[in-house]
């Protein structure tokens, strides 16, 4: 009887790929996993229990195939794994590198719970796409016939991109337009290289331009372009513009020279990897080398933040989080890498001002959890007395995103939008009650994962897809 390439969790333990030791890892932006080999991406994919109702799947937003393509890597079918995986996710790669698993489908995994640890899913789904494209898998975008429709796409991020992909493969004209110079949204210049390197999202980026996706980059709509001609030049218009406004404090000494923005800290940070010239790098405004760091935030930007500081050769990181380690929303494998590299947690700690300007130190309130709050975590609360000064010379905020007044900005009040101020659609399509103008990813729903963004995208294409055919097929019946 052939050897049996699944269920192998009993005799196999779990083996993640090598992480390279902290003293090293902190001292470039290069990302800390190795790659598996190819028997050890075999030999963890089939622990796989190849379960009947596969809760890794139910848990991915994308709803991958995972058991599939786990089974066809167990078996060597290495392309076929490619082929699998990429039917349902336009990224397998990038999702491979930043998702949280730890929430997602390997916090599913039933071998997880009955002990065995959880199958490597992530760490497979990156070779699996790693090795397509070293082995030139991964190619153009060729739709079988063009068609006359065109899709405007605000945004250049992984909700935008997503929808790009699969307009273009169906021929549909695209269009992406986005304010920086580079595609990639805050895959290209919010999430630091040793998360995701870089050329796997420029790689990406030439894929959709070589199979015909054109890209309009320096554009900011509302400046260079009005939303009204957008939607007059095309058919169908797409908002993926992500949420980039930073959340403010209100505390004394807010104002300070030394107090910045996340996204400004992580982006000239990401620019320089790319070597270009950033004098608020170069002056020292937004570089952490010799400063005593301290950053206000418990999210994955704030777990971006304290490990790009300590690259940059900070003396000291410090992250302030108002509730403890169990209550934080960013990965628990961030936090602990994040330790590994030097950053100390100050946890049930919030700021109450600030001193200094430039800034010198952060004022510091100790909190204690007490009743949960709506949303049903323990809402923190104030230990009178235990204040204290954080001494700092470089305070970063990254309390979060909210979106911009895009009905405002773009001189388009019939906009809808939510009492947050994110778009409001149509739950599954993406469309909007202004005619031909749909939106998908954080502008939808908030700051949230890629892999939403993604999801996003590719059911909003297929909404657009439908009606374009719907439509098509009315002027024929006529």
């Amino acid at each position: 009887m052939a050897d049996q390439p699944m269920l192998k969790f009993v005799s196999i333990g779990r083996d993640m790929p090598q992480k390279r030791d902290a003293s090293v890892r902190r001292e470039d932006f290069h990302e800390i996993y190795a790659e598996y080999a190819e028997a050890k991406a075999k030999e963890q994919s089939s622990r796989c229990s190849q379960c009947g109702v596969p809760y890794c799947q139910s848990h991915c937003p994308l709803h991958n195939n995972i058991p599939d393509w786990l089974r066809l890597t167990a078996e060597g079918r290495l392309q076929e794994a490619y082929e699998v995986s990429q039917a349902t996710n336009t990224f397998p790669e990038i999702c491979g590198r930043i998702c949280p698993q730890d929430r997602l489908c390997e916090g599913n995994c039933v071998i997880e719970q009955s002990g065995h640890g959880t199958v490597t899913i992530g760490a497979v789904e990156k070779y699996i796409t790693d090795t397509a494209w070293d082995k030139g898998w991964v190619l153009p975008i060729s739709p079988t016939q063009e068609r006359a429709e065109s899709v405007g796409i605000i945004g250049a991020g992984p909700g935008g991109l997503a929808a790009a992909d699969v307009l273009r493969r169906a021929g549909v004209q695209v269009t992406v337009y986005d304010r920086y110079d580079r595609a990639g949204g805050l895959l290209t210049y919010g999430i630091p290289g040793f998360k995701l390197e870089k050329d796997v999202v420029m790689r990406r980026n030439e894929q959709l331009e070589q199979g015909g996706v054109t890209f309009k980059l320096h554009t900011n709509v509302g400046e260079d372009v009005s939303f009204a001609d957008l939607r007059a030049q095309h058919d169908a218009v797409i908002i993926a513009t992500g949420v980039y406004k930073t959340r403010e404090i209100e505390a004394p000494g807010v104002g300070a020279t030394g107090l910045v923005r996340a996204i400004d800290f992580l982006t000239a940070s990401n620019r320089k990897s790319f070597g270009d010239a950033i004098p608020e790098f170069d002056s020292g405004e937004l570089n952490a080398e010799g400063k005593r760091v301290v950053v206000i935030g418990g999210g994955d930007t704030a777990m971006d933040c304290v490990r790009t500081s300590i690259r940059q050769g900070a003396t000291s990181v410090k992250c302030l989080y108002r509730r403890d380690r169990a209550n934080m929303p960013g990965s628990q494998r961030e936090v602990q890498n994040a330790e590994e590299e030097g950053v100390i947690f100050e946890w049930l700690s919030a700021p109450k001002g600030f001193a200094g300007d430039p800034v010198t130190g952060v004022m510091v309130q100790k909190m204690r959890l007490g009743a949960p709050d709506v949303t049903g975590r323990q809402a923190p609360e104030l230990i009178e007395g235990a204040d204290y000064v954080e001494d700092a010379d470089l305070v970063i905020m990254a309390l979060g995103f909210e979106p911009e007044a895009l009905p405002t900005l773009w001189d388009e009040p019939d906009l809808p939008v939510t009492r947050w101020g994110t778009i409001k659609t149509e739950f599954t399509t993406g469309a909007t009650d202004v005619p031909g103008v749909y939106a998908v990813g954080d502008i939808v729903r908030g700051a949230s994962l890629v892999v939403w963004a993604i999801k996003d995208g590719r059911d909003c294409a297929e909404a657009i897809l439908a009606t374009f055919d719907a439509e098509a097929g009315a002027i024929a019946a006529e």
